[in-house]
């Protein structure tokens, strides 16, 4: 089993924008308001963790993205 990187790859980022040109992936992230990050060579890096979420439709948070609100009961604890 192949250990996927944290980052999308070029292929993954064209599936999503629809676009094999790294300024076109740009732009299409740019309005559809993902985040991303670019590399030197002006190329944009996606995280993966954050790309599930969009996709899943979750709106993923600055803070923690991905850690689940919770709170502790302890009504049942005697």
């Amino acid at each position: 089993m192949e250990l996927q990187s944290e980052t999308l790859t070029d292929e993954e980022l064209a599936t999503i924008t629809g676009y094999q040109i790294p300024s076109k992936h740009i732009q299409w992230l740019t309005n559809n308001h993902w985040e991303f990050v670019l590399t030197g060579a002006r190329r944009p890096i996606v995280g993966r963790v954050y790309a599930r979420m969009k996709l899943a439709g979750i709106q993923p948070s600055a803070v923690n993205p991905a850690a689940e609100t919770w709170t502790l009961d302890l009504s049942k604890v005697s």
